[in-house]
């Protein structure tokens, strides 16, 4: 099952750092938090991603082009032969597909714009700058009893993002983007989607999948919630980044499941 990541916006709300790269490549520690969300989706056993470049892309493609690089030994012989040698190769059991979706495309463009190398498909679709302990399994397994075209992971991380309003059934009735109350349940990302999702987008660069098209599922009772309880930061600004990195550093952090 393939895994979209979005990792094209500008992140003009931590531009201390992405004025340099995009938010997506900001690092916890000694790696980007992409490279986080990809080792904890990794676990689970999903491995072949799309990542939806937009804003600085080459800072991205650079990264994964020279992987090897960044984690393994190397020596240059400049002596004789000028040769290069890489030692103790990391491989991950990755496929990785860069695709450009434009500098100033949406969400909803973005996820149009891969439509091609999904398929017909269920697809799992996260964005590029949060991290959680979301059990992926488990949230597959609500959306696959559902019988929804898209489920969402919903969190409970206070007032200040939009609310989602969630029926005994488990479906999501409406998707507001105003916050109505502290503690209201809101858009977590870590999603699942059916190919008909994409019969819910259409070729406008600017369409912002979190407002009509969530707002179409949801008025259709094809939008399921899978609550979570567990951790879940985003990285919005630096005091963001810093906790994540103190998380990180303290060797606590909740997301980091693999050894």
């Amino acid at each position: 099952m393939k895994v979209v990541i979005l990792a094209g916006g500008l992140g003009t709300r931590i531009s201390e750092e992405s004025h340099l790269k995009p938010k997506p490549m900001i690092g916890i520690g000694e790696h980007p938090i992409i490279w986080h969300i990809m080792k904890y989706y990794s676990e689970f056993g999903f491995n072949d991603f799309v990542i939806c470049c937009g804003y600085k892309s080459y800072v991205i493609k650079e990264y994964f082009s020279a992987y090897y690089m960044y984690n393994s030994d190397v020596t240059f012989d400049f002596t004789s032969e000028n040769s290069m040698t890489i030692h103790n190769t990391v491989v991950e059991p990755w496929k990785v597909t860069l695709a450009e979706t434009g500098m100033w495309t949406q969400t909803g463009g973005r996820i149009k714009k891969i439509q091609k190398y999904i398929g017909n498909e269920t697809f799992m679709m996260t964005y590029g700058d949060g991290v959680s302990n979301v059990d992926l399994n488990a949230l597959l397994k609500s959306h696959r009893e559902s019988g929804a075209v898209a489920t969402m992971t919903a969190i409970q991380p206070g007032g200040r993002f939009g609310v989602l309003e969630i029926e005994e059934s488990g479906m999501i009735s409406k998707f507001s983007e105003k916050a109505k109350e502290d503690g209201g349940w809101i858009n977590g990302g870590f999603m699942v989607l059916e190919p008909e999702i994409f019969d819910y987008l259409n070729d406008d660069e600017l369409l912002v999948f979190e407002r009509k098209p969530l707002e179409a599922l949801a008025k259709d009772g094809k939008l399921n919630a899978y609550k979570h309880h567990g951790y879940w930061q985003c990285m919005d600004t630096m005091r963001d980044k810093g906790f994540l990195e103190e998380m990180w550093e303290s060797g606590k952090a909740p997301w980091k499941i693999w050894k």
